[in-house]
């Protein structure tokens, strides 16, 4: 089969290597997908690149999003689910080997079936953003009725988050840096997007909000918007963090929040307990296949030009970058 990898860490350019390698045979409980599509996430080019700890095998192949036709079942899963068309998520935890690559083989509960008129690359985009987004929206109970913000709401969780609370009958607030990127926020279903570049974003909340405030956060930049995320959230708020990347190691102003009584949660995906996974994956699969999800695609490259794939992602675009098989 066709794959990519990498066995040191290093830029793109440097590390990644294409050609063939064995397919791999799945164990019990799992099933092998044939990758027609695999989605690049943020984690994927940092773990590359040494920033999310060092190698623990000496091989890679990179990516844990994707999406394509199982082949093979193993020992103790239905065979009949041969043939079916499915989204995955998680192929790279616990294994290190990814989605960049003709065939993988996962549990079988990370394949989930993807409904007939939905595309590949749509499957594809799902996984980590879409994961991470429902449980930030959701981890504290339904929303209906409640007042949430988005921050970096064109971003590949943040457009996600926006759908799921949406979806879920909450108004929804999301911050942006410009004009592009507040269309995509306001695609998404935002009632109201705020340009943190050129405004007071607690100010503003307070302003859309009569004074009232946010009942939930869902946060990409937890240490760099604290002080004004205290400031926007009613007491009882939750502030559901899935980075601090500016501020990554805030300090915390516990009696400020204190007596608010606010929970401030912090969310990575792959320790989501598996009952909320099983109910995320419920619940986006059905929006899926009722058309209720918008996906951002920024580019598509062939396995070939998986270097500039990666160098895409590290440039910020806006949208899922993907690696497609023919």
């Amino acid at each position: 089969m066709r794959a990519a990898w990498y066995t040191k860490q290093g830029s793109a350019r440097d590390v990644l290597e294409v050609g063939e390698r064995e397919p791999p045979t799945p164990g019990p409980g799992e099933v092998r997908v044939q990758v027609r599509t695999s989605g690049i996430n943020p984690v994927d080019v940092k773990r590359r690149a040494g920033g999310r700890g060092s190698l623990t095998d000496t091989l890679v192949v990179p990516h844990f999003d994707g999406a394509g036709t199982i082949d093979a079942a193993g020992e103790g899963v239905d065979a009949g689910r041969v043939g079916e068309r499915v989204w995955i998520y998680e192929a790279q935890w616990g294994s290190d080997l990814g989605t960049a690559a003709e065939f993988v083989t996962i549990p079988a509960s990370r394949a989930v079936p993807l409904p007939a008129d939905v595309s590949f690359a749509a499957g594809a985009c799902l996984g980590i953003p879409a994961l991470t987004a429902y449980r930030c929206v959701y981890g504290d109970g339904p929303v209906e009725g409640r007042t949430v913000l988005v921050t970096g709401g064109a971003g590949a969780v943040g457009a996600y988050a926006i759908q799921c609370a949406r979806l879920g009958g909450a108004r929804v607030l999301a911050t942006v840096s410009g004009p592009e990127k507040g269309e995509v926020a306001r695609e998404a279903g935002a009632d109201a997007v705020i340009n943190y570049r050129a405004e007071d974003v607690a100010a503003r909340v307070l302003e859309l909000t009569d004074g009232e405030g946010l009942d939930r956060i869902v946060e990409v930049e937890m240490g760099g918007n604290l002080d004004a995320s205290i400031a926007m959230l009613k007491p009882n708020g939750v502030i559901s963090a899935y980075a601090s990347e500016g501020e990554p190691q805030p300090a915390v102003p516990f009696y400020t929040l204190l007596y608010k009584n606010l929970t401030l949660r912090f969310e990575l995906v792959f320790l989501m307990p598996e009952h909320a996974k099983r109910q995320a994956v419920e619940d986006l699969t059905g929006w899926l296949g009722a058309g209720e999800l918008r996906h951002t695609i920024a580019a598509r490259f062939p396995l070939e030009d998986i270097v500039a794939a990666h160098e895409a992602v590290e440039a910020g675009p806006l949208g899922k970058i993907l690696l497609e098989f023919a």
